[in-house]
C-alpha cells in the first residue's frame, strides 16, 4: 500500500511540475533567431508532409509570406505573441484543418476540480457573428435578464471589434468561400479570448440592445448541490444517449431522427457531428423506421456540422445510393512512410502507453502496408475509396439536404458527392468546406522546437468521387436561402420551412 501511495504521490508531483514548467515556458521570451528557426521548421514540415500545399496559394506567394513574417520578428516574443504572428501565415494557405495550436496556460488538477464546481463565465450564452459584430442569441440561465439580440460592444473595456479583427486572421475555410468564418468564429471567439487573457471569475461587458447601452458584470457562480447532481446524471449514458450521441456539455444530441408529419411521409434526420460512435445502429434503426412507414420524403440536416468520420458518411451514403458507388477518390499522401509519422503514442497515459507498446509492432506493420504506388503517386488504402453496395433499406424517395457555412469537412464531402450524383436537392447556403475535397484524414503532430507550439499537419488528400468543379469554393446549394439573427432569436427556420412548403406543393399536385 505504501508503494502505491508513493507512486501516486510521484505522479501527482510530476504532473504539477509539468504544468509549472509548461506555464513558465509559455511566459518566457524567445530570441528572434530562435523564433525564425521555428518559422523555417514549420514551413519545412509543411512542404514535406502536406499533400497539396499550394492548392489555394502559389509557392511564390507562400514563400514570400514566410520570409516576410521572419523580417517582422526583430525582438524577443513569448510563444503566445509568436503564435499571433505566425498563425495568419498558416491561415493564408486556406486549408481549414491546418492550424497552429494556440499555446494555452495549463491548469493544475486542483484548479480543474475547482472549476468543475463553478459555472462557466461566457459559455452560458449562445452567440452569433454578423458583419464583424458579436451578439448574444440565447441566455440559457436568464443571466441578469440579458435579452437575445444583445450586442457585446466591449469586454473589460476592450472593444470587441479589436478582438474580431485579430481573431478573424487566425481562421479560414477550405478555399475561397466566405461563409465558414462567422460560424466558426462564434464558436471559438471565447476560446481565443481565454487563451489570451486567462481564466477569470469575473468579466465586465458593455452591451447594446434596442439603442440602449448597458454594462453587466458576469461572475463564475458556484454550482449548487442540485446542479452538481444534475451534472452527474447528464454524464450517465443509457442506450438512447449512446445511439443518438448525447453531449453532456450542452445537454443535446449529435444525432436526431423524427417524422415531421402525422402520416410519417416526411422523415427528418439531423446530424451535428459525424462522430462515428454508435452511428451504425442509429442509421439502421432510422432507415428501418422510414422503410416501414413508407415515407416519400427525407430531409437531412448537416448545418453547423464540422465533419468527422469518413466511415460514417460512407455508411450514410449507402442508405441514399440507388446503385453501387465509390464515395471518395484514392487518397494521396506525400510518401510511403507518411502513415508512420502520426504520433502513435500521443496523449497516452502511463498505462495506455504500456498497452500501446505491446500492439505497436502490429500497428507498424499495418501502416507500413497501408499504402500503394500508382502512376508515380502514393495512395493510402481507405474503405471509402472502394466500391460500396447500397444498403438493403436504402431510401428511394425524394431527399433534401440542409447546408450552411458551418457544414465543413466530411459534411462537404458527402454533400458534394450527393450533388454530383444528382441524388438530392441542397437547400441553404454555400458550405464552409470545399466542394472538391480537403486535406485531413489523420495527422502528424509536429512541435516547433523553440516556442513548443504544436502544428498538426493533415496527411491525406481526401476528395469526393466526383467531376471536380475547380471553383476553389464550397458546395453551392441548389436553392439558396439564408438565415438571419432574427430568425434564430424567433426560432424560425426559413431553410427547413422552404423544404416543407415545397413538399406541400408536390403533395397538392399529386392529389389533383
Amino acid at each position: 500500500m505504501k508503494k502505491y501511495i508513493l507512486i501516486l504521490f510521484f505522479l501527482i508531483f510530476n504532473s504539477c511540475v509539468s504544468v509549472k514548467k509548461h506555464n513558465e515556458q509559455r511566459a518566457s521570451f524567445i530570441t528572434p533567431e530562435k523564433l525564425k528557426e521555428d518559422v523555417d521548421f514549420a514551413y519545412s514540415k509543411l512542404k514535406k508532409m502536406h499533400p497539396n500545399l499550394y492548392w489555394y496559394i502559389s509557392k511564390e506567394s507562400l514563400d514570400h509570406k514566410f520570409d516576410s513574417v521572419k523580417q517582422t520578428i526583430n525582438q524577443p516574443l513569448t510563444p503566445l505573441q509568436f503564435y499571433f504572428k505566425l498563425q495568419p501565415v498558416i491561415t493564408s494557405i486556406r486549408e481549414g484543418h491546418l492550424s497552429l495550436k494556440i499555446p494555452r496556460k495549463k491548469i493544475t488538477k486542483r484548479e480543474f476540480r475547482n472549476l468543475k464546481h463553478k459555472k462557466p463565465l461566457f459559455s452560458r450564452f449562445d452567440y452569433y457573428v454578423g458583419n464583424d459584430h458579436l451578439y448574444i442569441i440565447e441566455n440559457r440561465d436568464s443571466i441578469q435578464n440579458i435579452k437575445p439580440g444583445t450586442e457585446i460592444l466591449s469586454i473589460n473595456n476592450v472593444p470587441v471589434s479589436k478582438y474580431m479583427k485579430k481573431y478573424k486572421s487566425l481562421i479560414n475555410s477550405d478555399g475561397f468561400n466566405d461563409t465558414f468564418q462567422p460560424y466558426f468564429l462564434k464558436d471559438v471567439f471565447f476560446s481565443f479570448y481565454i487563451s489570451e487573457n486567462g481564466l477569470t471569475d469575473k468579466a465586465t461587458i458593455e452591451t447594446l440592445y434596442n439603442g440602449e447601452k448597458k454594462t453587466y458584470t458576469l461572475t463564475r457562480e458556484v454550482k449548487s448541490k442540485n446542479e452538481l447532481e444534475k451534472d452527474k446524471e447528464l454524464k450517465k449514458r443509457n442506450q438512447e444517449k449512446k445511439i443518438n450521441d448525447f453531449v453532456a456539455y450542452n445537454n443535446s444530441y449529435n444525432r436526431n431522427f423524427k417524422f415531421l408529419d402525422k402520416d410519417s411521409t416526411i422523415a427528418f434526420i439531423k446530424i451535428k457531428s459525424f462522430s462515428r460512435e454508435f452511428s451504425d445502429k442509429f442509421y439502421k434503426e432510422a432507415f428501418t423506421k422510414i422503410k416501414n412507414a413508407k415515407s416519400s420524403y427525407l430531409i437531412i440536416d448537416v448545418r453547423n456540422n464540422y465533419g468527422g468520420s469518413l466511415d460514417e458518411i460512407n455508411n450514410l451514403y449507402s442508405y441514399l445510393a440507388p446503385e453501387p458507388y465509390v464515395l471518395i477518390k484514392p487518397s494521396q499522401l506525400t510518401s510511403k512512410t507518411t502513415p508512420l509519422k502520426t504520433n502513435y503514442f500521443r496523449k497516452s497515459k502511463p498505462f495506455e502507453y504500456a498497452i500501446k507498446s505491446i500492439f505497436y509492432p502490429s500497428y507498424f506493420i499495418s501502416q507500413a502496408f497501408s499504402t500503394y504506388k500508382k502512376d508515380g503517386k502514393v495512395y493510402y488504402k481507405m474503405k471509402a475509396s472502394k466500391l460500396t453496395q447500397p444498403n438493403k433499406n436504402a431510401f428511394k424517395g425524394k431527399v433534401f439536404v440542409l447546408i450552411n457555412g458551418g457544414s465543413f469537412s466530411a459534411s462537404s464531402i458527402i454533400t458534394s458527392k450527393l450533388k454530383n450524383d444528382k441524388r438530392v436537392t441542397l437547400v441553404g447556403e454555400e458550405t464552409g468546406g470545399a466542394n472538391d475535397g480537403t486535406v485531413a484524414g489523420f495527422y502528424s503532430y509536429q512541435k516547433l522546437p523553440n516556442s513548443k507550439i504544436k502544428l498538426p499537419i493533415g496527411l491525406l488528400l481526401v476528395q469526393p468521387n466526383i467531376t471536380f468543379t475547380n471553383t476553389k469554393r464550397g458546395v453551392i446549394p441548389d436553392v439558396t436561402i439564408t438565415e438571419g439573427i432574427q430568425d434564430i432569436i424567433d426560432k424560425k427556420d426559413p431553410q427547413l420551412d422552404w423544404v416543407k412548403n415545397e413538399i406541400a406543393k408536390e403533395k397538392e399536385k399529386g392529389n389533383k
